[in-house]
């Protein structure tokens, strides 16, 4: 009896440790999303209060108050979301078809490790080769235009895609390969029960990274082509000297990229709760 009281004054030990243990790791959560709060928060009233003091020229820097302003003007002629919508469509799908390649090329690499020796220093320089510089090549092959931009999109990602899947896919410990292929396991059947599921993480930096690069293809393409487009507002705005116009693209882009991060940053943690 007495030792069947000590487990159970055990078991209501740990259950009590556990609890303060969740209930520490939720208070930090919950001070760390108010820190971030505050210091948004600070930093607009601090950038309105220094342009209406005149610390700051509100021409050359805007305000938050200029920027909302700007925002109203575009949402009341119906321009606004057409630039949003455009932009957004552009960088989804150079994001997704800059993934999806990237990951089915890094794939036929692995597969046949000749073709990757082949092609390796290939990748290297187009990797090192600053992609701006093909952007009016590009341009003169595809036309002014939205095609033009998806590609540029594309290109910026895939490259970088391609080598950091390829990396992950030959860090699989080779122990484990030859154990299935021992079992007589096909490719395939190694792809997919081995390489797929240790290389989540791979896949998750993947789009992570190319969430930036596809925005900073998308508006590269904007500035040099585009009709439409948060990036044709920036051009458009700068040209004009309607600094409002620039600053509040530019808080739109953070806004929409800020979400397309956070939904990858979802998507991983689905991921990683299906794998345990």
């Amino acid at each position: 009896m007495t030792k069947s009281h000590e487990k159970v004054k055990e078991a209501d030990l740990v259950s009590k440790e556990h609890e303060e243990y969740l209930r520490k790791i939720k208070s930090t959560k919950r001070r760390i999303v108010i820190t971030r709060i505050l210091i948004l928060v600070s930093f607009i009233a601090l950038w309105q209060i220094a342009a209406n003091q005149k610390w700051i020229d509100p021409f050359l820097t805007s305000s938050p108050a200029r920027v909302i302003k700007s925002f109203v003007s575009l949402y009341e002629d119906g321009s606004l979301f057409k630039h949003i919508g455009v932009t957004c469509y552009e960088t989804i799908l150079g994001f997704s078809l800059g993934t999806i390649l990237g990951v089915l090329i890094a794939i036929i690499l692995w597969w046949s490790p000749m073709i990757s020796k082949i092609l390796d220093p290939y990748l290297v320089v187009l990797n090192a080769l600053p992609k701006v510089a093909l952007a009016p090549i590009i341009i003169f092959w595809i036309g002014n235009g939205m095609p033009a931009i998806i590609v540029i999109a594309l290109l910026i990602s895939v490259i970088t895609t391609i080598i950091g899947v390829l990396s992950g896919f030959n860090e699989i410990d080779k122990e484990k390969i030859m154990l299935m292929n021992t079992f007589r396991a096909s490719k395939i059947q190694i792809l997919r029960y081995l390489i797929f599921p240790y290389s989540i993480p791979i896949f998750i930096s993947a789009l992570k990274i190319n969430v930036g690069l596809s925005w900073v293809g998308v508006i590269m393409g904007e500035f040099l082509v585009a009709k439409n487009g948060l990036g044709f507002l920036i051009v458009y705005g700068g040209q004009v000297a309607q600094l409002d116009m620039v600053m509040m693209s530019i808080v739109i882009l953070s806004i929409i990229a800020f979400i397309m991060y956070e939904v990858v940053s979802l998507v991983e943690k689905r991921l990683v709760k299906d794998k345990s």
